[in-house]
């Protein structure tokens, strides 16, 4: 009996132990697959925050998140992050639609912008399906359909929803007509408050007048003080046809002398050197050997020889051959020494005609000359000219003998009285300028050459005009415009007919009266303003016309 119970025990323990020994790899296998299962999560997790940080500041990297929006360190949008964006395969696509006036309003669902109303629009980006469903005709399908719906613009997307109808106009009150227009798209004009049908903007009131009535902006006192507004009476009086210009002093032509030699030689001896020398008239310039008025010198004392032989013959050579000294351009004082040595001169003087200063010279000592050379050029700036540059536009106003007042502040020269003394018949074809020739004395000869003047022009002057100052003038291509003051906060546009502009005014022909205000500064922005709501009136007036055509077709007894 012992014997099968102790047999019975051993059983039981080989049971437990083989139980022991085969628990304990499995409870090893157990911990390892759940430390694996815990790292796995930890990566995943790991991962999934670095994919949902996908948006960062380009000023301050450390700054992440996970959806767009500002940097609240730098204001700056936050950009997203191409290297960590990118998702599985298998993953759906998800769309991004934005609002194109707030890119920072974004949504994964179409809508509309919570700010502005309008629609927004989708991302286009590019879309790819994975490698392991190509082939099959599901997908396909799936992929044409998804590339037709990223192909539609959001124009069409826009464009094919249903637009509001528009009422017919509503009735003019005494302050206009209350119309409403998309600030995005000015020619959406509805007489119901709505949506624009284009953008999904608010419509904004605004107040308009009839067709052909004038087109009042109101400015409110504050306004106008923060436009910097101004505004000066128009004028009846005198506009004298003035012109400030610019001029530059230049020599007088008809003052240019020109020295040249008649006969070939050589410049024995040379009394000037430099360009701008002063010399006077009667000084010895140079010395000129030459053959040629050797000969000529023997020849006039042969004829005072032949002189004393025959008298009435002789005074004829002796009349020719002094001729001949003088087309050769010796001096009559040479002449005369001749006469009373009876020498032959080797070395011939040659002497300034006029005073000046030497402003061209070719020859140096001992050069051989002949004739056609100029050798020097001798200018007398006792008088100088002017030259000024007139506008094309105001060539009309002047003429021969009109009075001028020129100023050269840097010489202290003010005023200097002179007239018109030619007008060039041609235009400079680059500057489009008319030139003006002005004779000026320069008797101490402080106007130099290459001097820029101011110079006054006048043509005359021009009885009872009306003028206004000509930085009230909105000069455009098709018409002139400026903006009348009604009264303390009404402002029109008004076209206006310009004749004469001079001395900063303007001459008005048609459009204003005497006693009107005129603004003079910040007039650009209520004739802009001024210009939209006309161009309101005049659709509006095209759509109640249009509302009133068709209701009157649709109603058959209309005309009954």
């Amino acid at each position: 009996m012992s014997f099968f119970i102790s047999k019975k025990m051993r059983q039981t323990t080989v049971c437990a132990l083989s139980l022991v020994m085969a628990s304990t790899p499995l409870m090893g296998f157990s911990q390892t697959t759940e430390t694996t299962n815990s790292k796995q999560a930890q990566a995943h997790q790991h991962e999934s925050s670095q994919h949902e940080s996908e948006y960062y500041c380009p000023m301050h990297p450390e700054v992440t998140s996970h959806e767009p929006g500002r940097c609240p360190e730098c204001k700056m949008f936050l950009v997203k992050d191409e290297a960590n964006s990118s998702t599985s395969e298998a993953a759906a696509i998800v769309e991004n639609y934005y609002c194109p006036m707030h890119p920072e309003v974004t949504s994964h669902e179409p809508g509309r912008c919570p700010e502005c109303k309008m629609f927004l629009v989708k991302e286009e980006e590019e879309e790819t399906l994975p490698d392991e469903h190509v082939g099959h005709n599901h997908a396909d399908k799936q992929h044409k359909n998804s590339q037709q719906q990223t192909n539609k613009t959001a124009a069409d997307k826009i464009l094919s929803k249903p637009k509001p109808t528009l009422i017919p106009a509503a009735q003019s009150n005494g302050d206009g007509n209350i119309k409403y227009v998309c600030p995005m798209h000015p020619h959406v004009v509805s007489d119901v408050p709505g949506t624009c049908p284009i953008c999904g903007m608010d419509l904004e009131k605004v107040t308009i007048g009839g067709v052909g009535e004038e087109v009042v902006v109101g400015v409110s006192g504050g306004m106008q003080q923060a436009l910097g507004m101004r505004s000066e009476e128009v004028t009846q009086g005198t506009l004298w046809k003035l012109v400030k210009t610019i001029g530059t002093v230049e020599y007088n032509e008809n003052a240019i002398g020109h020295s040249h030699t008649r006969v070939n030689g050589w410049i024995e001896t040379l009394k000037v050197h430099n360009v701008g020398q002063r010399v006077k008239k009667g000084q010895l310039l140079y010395e000129l050997y030459s053959p040629e008025l050797i000969n000529a010198q023997d020849d006039y004392m042969q004829a005072m020889d032949y002189l004393k032989q025959d008298k009435d013959r002789g005074q004829a050579l002796l009349r020719k051959a002094r001729l001949r000294l003088e087309l050769l351009g010796v001096s009559s004082d040479t002449i005369k020494q001749l006469e009373r040595t009876g020498k032959t001169i080797y070395r011939v003087p040659f002497y300034a005609e006029q005073d000046g200063f030497i402003s061209k010279l070719t020859v140096r000592h001992g050069m051989y000359v002949q004739p056609g050379d100029t050798l020097f050029e001798i200018v007398d700036l006792s008088s100088v000219w002017v030259i000024a540059d007139v506008f094309e536009n105001e060539q009309s106003w002047l003429e021969q003998g009109r009075p001028v007042e020129v100023t050269s502040a840097a010489q202290g020269l003010f005023d200097i009285e002179s007239s018109i003394d030619y007008i060039y018949p041609e235009l400079d074809p680059v500057s489009r300028a008319m030139r003006v020739r002005i004779k000026l004395d320069n008797p101490d000869k402080l106007l130099k050459p290459g001097t820029l003047v101011d110079v006054k022009l006048f043509g005359g002057p021009k009885q009872e005009v009306l003028s206004i100052p000509t930085e009230a003038l909105i000069l455009t291509g098709r018409e002139n415009r400026v903006v009348v003051q009604r009264d303390d906060n009404r402002f029109a546009s008004v076209p206006v007919k310009v004749g004469m502009i001079a001395q900063g005014k303007a001459e008005i022909i048609e459009g204003l009266q005497v006693g009107d205000k005129v603004i003079v500064s910040g007039q650009f922005l209520l004739d802009s303003e001024a210009s939209i709501q006309g161009s309101l009136q005049r659709l509006s007036g095209s759509n109640s016309g249009s509302n009133s055509n068709s209701s009157a077709a649709s109603d058959p007894h209309a005309n009954h």
